[in-house]
């Protein structure tokens, strides 16, 4: 009986570890859809500052001085889907040197994103339907991505993983705000109408949803899974 129990057995182990692997994959695959729209339209105005064919309708707010504007766009795809991988906790664990070497092009490219953020809210003119209080959503949240992706840089150098992780997690939600205000405007605009201040506090919202998901995330237990002998 022994020796028939082996082959029934043997293979198990191999399919738990493919199962686990592809568990951790449907949260970056969804970070990426909901990416999606945002960084298209980003490419799609790179190719028309690069001499393309106008896709979308042209912004003269960006002609004068588009540098901003390209660092923005850039450091948004990179920041994004590079930052995406880093919630795949085995892969993560599996291939630190490649999350160490990646997280420092990542923060570099949160950085970039925050600070060019910061540059066009202040000096490009406000883009037409907005209004003040999106201005200063825009400086908050700016600065805010900022801080935190310092602050993860800083505890990851003194070995505290856990605030690392949280830091980085709330600069992510922060940085993909904009694929979520897609959303929350479309939502707001069929619900209440268009207007200055329901676009501002549709975007808004996009940043509150972000942020709050980030909160569940960073205080959700962590699973452990134990394997029991036969």
């Amino acid at each position: 009986m022994s020796g028939l129990a082996t082959p029934a057995t043997g293979p198990r182990p191999r399919r738990d570890s493919a199962r686990r692997e592809r568990a951790g994959w449907p949260v970056p695959v969804a970070l990426l859809a909901l990416s999606l729209i945002p960084l298209t339209a980003g490419a799609l105005r790179l190719l028309q500052l690069a001499g393309g064919p106008a896709v979308i309708p042209a912004d003269d707010r960006f002609a004068a001085f588009p540098a901003p504007l390209v660092v923005h766009l850039v450091g948004a795809a990179v920041y994004v889907v590079g930052g995406s991988l880093q919630f795949v906790p085995r892969f993560r664990r599996h291939h630190l040197t490649w999350h160490r070497r990646t997280g420092r092009v990542l923060a570099v490219a949160g950085l970039l994103v925050a600070g060019s953020a910061l540059w066009m809210t202040v000096f490009y003119a406000p883009k037409p339907g907005t209004g003040e209080l999106l201005f200063c959503l825009r400086l908050v949240f700016s600065t805010a991505m900022a801080a935190s992706l310092v602050l993860g840089v800083r505890a990851a150098r003194a070995r505290d993983l856990p605030a690392h992780r949280a830091w980085m997690i709330r600069a992510y939600a922060i940085g993909l705000a904009a694929g979520t205000q897609a959303l929350t405007e479309g939502v707001g605009t069929a619900l209440f109408g268009a207007g200055e201040v329901r676009t501002d506090l549709a975007k808004g919202a996009a940043w509150a949803i972000n942020l709050a998901v980030a909160e569940w995330a960073i205080r959700r237990p962590l699973r452990v899974k134990t394997l029991s002998r036969p």
